[in-house]
């Protein structure tokens, strides 16, 4: 999910929009209910934190109500007796409340976000751990829009949660009840009557503000509607579209249908905005009058002083707000558990390609490199049918020192069985070792020192040259780094460009073709030295010109490693020392080049295609 949570906007004389209940928060906590014991174990770290904090909320409000105490002994002693020495004690007094209430205040502040923000950050490193330790599978299975709303919006939302609503909830709590008790100790006989006309008031203010905010939000949907029609409309790839499809007159009746819903909506929109004004006034209008009526009824007002009565009505001009939140309270809590939910379901996601509890301990300078497949069976979807498993019952042992090519059609499992040597899935069944020893028993760190893979789908992150090498090899030299490009063919380009080395590659290495990229992957690679190399189409990109000069390059670096290669091109996999052809997951064929072509099957046939297709390539 993707929406951000509910907030209260403010509106005119203070008061609130209300909050209400999101579906999607409902339906959120109904499929995955969040344990109270498990949020508040956040904060247990902070503990003394949240105390202090609550302490200076309750001190804020039960200092904050001495204000009409000391109006009403201005209005009722210091002026009509001309007593200084009271009215000096009076102003001092309501000036030195509003500053510590202020003081205070700030130190609220600092400390909750303090608090949130180390909650926060808590959060967010362990859901971004957790989720770098999640399979390739994961992040096919799931859209990375949902991925950064998690990490981004859902946590940033949680910021609001802590500092705002956790303390939102305290403050009217306590300040509502502070100002309850101060009134019925300004005037008891008043008290009872607010008690009657406060509750009817603010729940008429709430049923209208929510009306409001429907409409607002009906509209808002229907804006976004409209942008979107405007988008796909009059852009380019839209216009063009429209026009091949000769839509214009159909998709312009919409975008009106639409533009003429707004124009209702924004009438009712403002309507009720304006009668929840209307309301609002003539409530803070008739309180205050009744109060005055009853505080001048020989019956009611009990002998009430002007001060009490000025005193009395500040104190109640001020409990709605208070009140208004104290009801928002039901939707800032679902809001707030829902974003909970959305987070630790992530971090609650089972790790399936999890490290060894107690990993085998690697000597790397003894690693031969010996690699087998013991009767491999591997399915991106484990509840598939046999027949459509990626690798299925795959047995081969590759020598160390050796290079097995894998060839085969479009899907026939090469990329699959490839990713098993990196870890990038772990089998059904079955197991992969190096060495004799399986994968699962090794330290992931480990194995990406002894498994170097460049793949056909070549990613480099947004920094610079020499940043994007060091990922391989954080220690390395400008000169290893030099080394490493002048191995995969790229070191003059490195060299002609202003910054060299430190050259931003752009986002996703936006800044070089395709066969540069593959080369600067391929000496990110070399950097690590891996004893076994996986190049999946690693020369998939280049142009034959340049894939003959660095597969010179890569032969040489090939020299004592095992190597498992996935290619197309014949000229790539003629030299392995064995080949193996995947026909739908299995083991159809395997051989050297010569043997392969002699039993004139599978690899023979597809070897006189693709030589087929490359003459009439050139001779086109």
């Amino acid at each position: 999910m993707t929406d951000t949570p509910t907030t209260l906007r403010p509106t005119h004389r203070g008061g609130r929009q209300p909050e209400k209940i999101d579906p999607q928060d409902r339906a959120q906590l109904a499929e995955s209910p969040v344990s109270l014991r498990r949020v508040a174990g956040l904060f247990r770290p902070h503990t003394r934190t949240v105390a202090v904090v609550t302490t200076i909320i309750v001190a804020i409000s039960v200092v904050s109500m001495a204000q009409p105490f000391l109006l009403r002994a201005v209005i009722d002693d210091a002026l009509p007796h001309q007593d200084v020495r009271l009215l000096l004690w009076a102003v001092g007094g309501m000036l030195a409340v509003t500053v510590v209430s202020q003081l205070l205040g700030v130190v609220q502040t600092w400390l909750t976000t303090s608090v949130g923000q180390r909650v926060m950050h808590g959060l967010r490193t362990d859901v971004f751990r957790h989720l770098q330790r999640q399979s390739v599978a994961f992040f096919t299975r799931t859209r990375s829009g949902e991925v950064q709303s998690r990490l981004t919006h859902d946590i940033s939302g949680m910021q609001s949660v802590i500092t705002s609503t956790a303390t939102s909830i305290a403050s009217n709590l306590t300040t509502a009840v502070a100002t309850a008790i101060a009134m019925v100790a300004l005037s008891p006989r008043l008290s009872l009557l607010s008690l009657l006309v406060i509750p009817p008031a603010v729940l008429m203010t709430r049923k209208v503000a929510l009306l409001r905010r429907d409409i607002t939000a009906q509209r808002q949907r229907r804006l976004a509607d409209l942008h979107s029609q405007v988008e796909e409309g009059l852009t380019v790839s839209g216009a063009t579209l429209v026009k091949t499809l000769g839509a214009g007159e159909a998709t312009a009746d919409r975008f009106a249908e639409t533009s003429t819903d707004l124009i209702d909506l924004e009438l009712r929109s403002q309507l009720a905005g304006r009668w929840r004004m209307a309301t609002m006034q003539i409530i803070f209008a008739a309180i205050p009058a009744l109060i005055y009526l009853a505080a001048g009824l020989p019956a009611t007002s009990g002998g009430m002083t002007i001060g009490t009565l000025i005193a009395f009505t500040t104190l109640q001009a001020g409990i709605f707000r208070p009140l208004m939140g104290l009801l928002d309270v039901g939707a800032q809590w679902v809001t707030s558990m829902a974003l909970f939910s959305r987070i630790f379901g992530y971090l609650d996601l089972p790790v399936e390609v999890a490290p060894p509890a107690d990993p085998v301990a690697v000597q790397h300078d003894r690693l031969r490199g010996e690699v087998r497949f013991e009767g491999v069976t591997f399915s991106h979807d484990p509840s598939a049918a046999e027949s459509t498993y990626a690798v299925s019952d795959v047995t081969l042992h590759v020598p160390a020192g050796t290079t097995l090519a894998l060839v085969g059609e479009t899907g026939s499992g090469k990329s699959s069985l490839a990713g098993l040597l990196a870890r990038l899935h772990d089998p059904q069944s079955g197991r992969v070792t190096i060495d004799g020893v399986d994968l699962r028993d090794l330290d992931p760190a480990d194995l990406a020192r002894i498994v170097g893979v460049v793949s056909q789908d070549t990613y480099l992150v947004h920094a610079s040259i020499r940043d994007n090498l060091l990922l391989a090899a954080p220690g390395a030299s400008d000169d290893e780094l030099w080394q490493a490009l002048a191995a995969a063919q790229v070191a003059a380009l490195v060299a002609s460009l202003p910054d060299g080395l430190g050259t931003v590659v752009g986002a996703r290495g936006h800044r070089f073709s395709g066969g540069e990229k593959q080369r600067l992957a391929i000496a990110r690679t070399l950097l690590r030295n891996p004893r076994v190399l996986v190049l999946d189409e690693a020369t998939s990109a280049l142009d034959n010109e340049t894939e003959r000069e660095l597969q010179t390059a890569i032969d040489r670096l090939m020299a004592g490693r095992t190597t498992l290669t996935i290619a197309h091109r014949l000229s790539t996999i003629r030299d392995a020392e064995q080949i193996a052809v995947l026909d739908h997951g299995r083991v159809a064929e395997l051989g050297d080049h010569d043997d392969l072509m002699d039993r004139g099957g599978r690899y023979a046939r597809l070897v006189r295609a693709r030589e087929g297709s490359a003459r009439e390539a050139l001779a086109a």
